[in-house]
């Protein structure tokens, strides 16, 4: 796992924005929306530009690169595409300072200049999009540790459905904590005008107020487990499917899915 600051960093990217990245030139974009970044390296013996340590592990981790070591073996495979962008007084940093960059960031500094950066690479086509960004959470194959008594790590992550981007990951130790994991990740990503999906787990007045505070919509899904809320708002729907909604102002939305060896017809209220 990549160390410090850029476990946040969203490696979701689909392969046409690395290749829009690539085929564009597009570097003069991040060195833009990350001038801001403070650069939290010592001043003395600062070999490399900042600017250039930051595109190299940006478009390295776009590219799959999971870590200092995998970040600099991809820098050293592409150096001739590197040159042609990037300053490189010294040539191509070497993993150790990589690693040393990444444990010194600040996360949610990078993080307010990552999504600058993506609001100018990935635009939201008005007409089309409908700004969804999906919340949720998923545990990490293989991050547990049962010699010093560690369960395994959960990731909450923010999926900006229209632009295929991750536009923010949290890690939380246990999945009830992803509970008090959302609220802080909403408070790191812009959510004006988006419509946030979550999952059961995030069915909670307080997330839904924090969404409503920073001036977006929500679909949250609800299950037994929240057995007053469930049982009321099951019993209310019923009340009025039995007189075709004939009391309330309600809209109908039919779906017909092919798939899996069967057709669905679902209709949404």
């Amino acid at each position: 796992m990549i160390l410090g600051c850029i476990d946040t960093l969203p490696t979701a990217f689909t392969e046409s924005s690395l290749m829009a990245v690539i085929q564009f030139d597009n570097v003069d974009s991040i060195l833009t929306c990350f001038q801001e970044l403070e650069d939290p390296r010592s001043h003395i013996n600062r070999r490399h530009v900042f600017g250039d340590l930051l595109v190299i592990c940006i478009v390295a981790v776009i590219a799959g690169a999971d870590g200092p070591d995998a970040i600099g073996t991809w820098a050293d495979n592409n150096q001739e595409w590197l040159k042609k962008h990037l300053q490189l007084p010294h040539g191509i940093p070497s993993h150790d300072t990589l690693g040393r960059l990444f444990g010194a960031l600040k996360p949610v500094a990078f993080q307010a200049c990552f999504q600058d950066w993506i609001k100018a690479v990935a635009p939201l086509d008005k007409d089309d999009d409908t700004n969804q960004i999906a919340i949720d959470g998923k545990v990490l194959r293989r991050s547990h540790d049962r010699s010093k008594g560690l369960g395994p790590m959960w990731l909450v992550s923010a999926w900006a459905v229209d632009r295929s981007i991750s536009l923010g990951q949290l890690a939380t130790d246990e999945k009830s904590n992803e509970i008090t994991a959302i609220p802080e990740l909403l408070d790191n990503i812009e959510i004006k005008g988006a419509v946030v999906t979550i999952d059961a787990a995030g069915c909670q007045r307080e997330i839904a107020k924090k969404i409503i505070d920073g001036k977006g919509d929500y679909v949250f899904s609800l299950k037994g487990n929240q057995e007053k809320l469930h049982a009321a708002v099951s019993d209310y729907v019923t009340e009025h499917m039995e007189n075709d909604f004939a009391d309330i102002p309600a809209r109908r939305c039919f779906e017909t899915i092919d798939g899996h060896g069967r057709i669905d017809e679902i209709t949404y209220y």
